[in-house]
């Protein structure tokens, strides 16, 4: 069957589109996204202003009839934490409903950290043993880890790399003074955290399952993604501690011309190395690895399970499946949620 995630995340908004059915490793089919940082829409107040809404109410338009047009037979609509932690969130949860009859459920950051450890588990399997699992969104950092597919703690900060670098990093290139400052904070809100994984014990696998992740990997050398899939990608502390000092120093336009580094992601860069930096240090590792799977391949997967089994399980808390029509029909047409 043809299923489809849309993801509205706080960098990206994407809609992925794959061929799957359980037991079977989700084949991608098509993707529609577009760079949409919903962070950088916040008024004063931290409300999503009009354009941010029109923004989004647009891409929803759009993805509903990317997914009707591909005949996509469900349809799982999240968001995460740009509308989660926005003040007018429910009430732009609404207008895109009440404007475009797409229902988007938030996921809250324990349930974002849950579904990507999911996938990371599937990913490699029972052997990797004990897994901890770090992923740097635009708003958010999450962390998970575990010994089964679902992990016995998931926990997410408020250290995205979009948002810290619209709240600290405001000169280009940052002031010194700046950078500093930054660092100081990410430390202070992480090591809360790291204390409350240390009773679990030791991870045998750290892996990193986000864009920001990719990006630092190909910048310290790993293979670039039309290696594909399979293509051991690692990330060593060592290197993350040199990079981040070279990034500091650059200006934005530099930093494009890094390997693997988007117009989107390029702002952002030294914030996120920054939250990776500091997470393997507070952790103690000394490198993780690349995972190709996240958030949407967890959501698709728990999807698939559920179709194996004959009860009510939902694929992620909140998370809301809806029945895409086979034909496109107009947006003002109601979709029939599930």
């Amino acid at each position: 069957m043809r299923l489809g995630v849309l993801d509205i995340g706080s960098n990206t908004v994407h809609l992925l589109l794959v061929d799957a059915h359980p037991g079977a490793r989700p084949v991608a089919f098509a993707s529609h996204k577009r760079p949409l940082s919903l962070v950088q829409f916040l008024d004063g107040d931290g409300n999503i202003n009009d354009a941010g809404q029109h923004e989004l109410i647009e891409f929803v338009l759009e993805a509903w009839e990317f997914a009707a047009k591909h005949k996509a037979e469900d349809l799982l609509a999240f968001c995460t934490s740009a509308v989660r932690d926005a003040t007018n969130g429910p009430a732009v949860l609404a207008r895109v409903k009440e404007e475009t009859t797409v229902t988007l459920r938030e996921l809250s950051g324990s349930d974002e950290a849950s579904m990507t450890f999911f996938a990371v588990r599937r990913w490699y399997g029972w052997g990797a043993g004990p897994i901890l699992d770090l992923d740097i969104g635009g708003g958010s950092f999450e962390m998970a880890f575990g010994q089964d597919e679902l992990p016995e703690l998931a926990v997410s900060v408020p250290l995205g790399a979009s948002r810290l670098t619209r709240d600290w990093l405001h000169d280009d290139p940052p002031s010194a003074k700046s950078v500093k400052e930054l660092r100081r904070y990410i430390r202070a809100t992480l090591k809360p955290a790291v204390r409350s994984f240390q009773k679990l014990g030791r991870a045998n696998l750290v892996a990193g399952t986000s864009k920001t992740f990719r990006s630092l990997a190909r910048i310290a050398g790993a293979a670039p993604s039309t290696a594909g899939p399979y293509v051991k990608r690692e990330l060593f502390a060592a290197d993350l501690g040199l990079w981040a000092q070279r990034i500091s120093a650059m200006e934005v336009n530099d930093r494009l011309h890094l390997p693997g580094v988007s117009d989107a992601r390029a702002p952002q860069l030294l914030a996120g190395a920054l939250v990776a930096e500091a997470a393997l240090e507070l952790f103690e590792f000394p490198s993780l690895q690349i995972c190709p799977w996240a958030l949407r391949e967890g959501l698709i997967l728990r999807r698939l399970d559920q179709l194996v089994s004959e009860g009510p399980l939902d694929p992620a808390p909140h998370v809301t499946q809806t029945r895409v029509p086979a034909e496109p029909q107009s947006p003002d047409a109601a979709v029939p949620v599930r």
